[in-house]
């Protein structure tokens, strides 16, 4: 992220330590939430993992909640550059929702702890898990915008559709990466590409 990063408590730049320090805990405490949730993670969980003072904790962050909050926000930042960058090679609609699909899957598999973070969101901050999800639509929408205009999919309600196919992705990935630790099977993908393109009538 471009801007100076600051501390909680005063309008000071960090140093690169201090960088190092809050960009430490921001690691541990996505640990700790993902593996014992945010209800049953405290402070002291995270700053005795982290191996620092609790007093360090409140250098760089006010309360749990706010650590929390961080890494939802980061996460929603570093997610949608990794999907929007991953579709750059596709030269259709059909070929960007193939490759974001694959990127989501694979940034699941490989960010557990994060995606469980989510999950946890809709109880811990309501408005911060409808933030995520709206920041996420936008892009799709943009994508479906964009395809209607060159007339490659139908003129359907851009918004309708952006949940439809988060919908897609989610489940998926839940089912197969999530609960089983196992890969979305690639012939399963192409059945849900197909449902999105084709539809479910003969």
């Amino acid at each position: 992220m471009s801007e100076i990063i600051k501390l909680a408590s005063n309008s000071s730049p960090l140093t690169k330590k201090g960088e190092k320090t809050r960009q430490h805990l921001l690691d541990v405490a996505e640990e700790v939430f993902g593996k014992k949730g945010y209800f049953n993670a405290s402070i002291v969980d995270i700053t005795q993992k982290a191996n620092v003072a609790q007093g360090t904790f409140y250098n760089y962050f006010p309360s749990k909640h706010s650590i929390f909050e961080e890494l939802v926000r980061t996460m929603s930042h570093t997610f949608r550059n990794e999907i929007r960058n991953a579709i750059t090679t596709a030269t259709n609609f059909e070929e960007s929702q193939r490759i974001g699909f694959r990127t989501f899957f694979s940034w699941v598999k490989d960010h557990q702890n994060l995606y469980s973070i989510v999950q946890q969101t809709v109880l811990v901050d309501e408005q911060l898990y409808r933030w995520y999800y709206e920041r996420l639509a936008s892009g799709y929408i943009k994508g479906l915008e964009e395809a209607i205009g060159k007339e490659e999919i139908k003129k359907y309600d851009t918004e309708t559709i952006a949940y439809c196919l988060m919908g897609i992705s989610q489940f998926l990935g839940m089912r197969w990466i999530y609960w089983e630790d196992k890969n979305v099977p690639e012939e399963l993908l192409e059945d849900a590409i197909s449902l999105i393109f084709q539809g479910l009538s003969k």
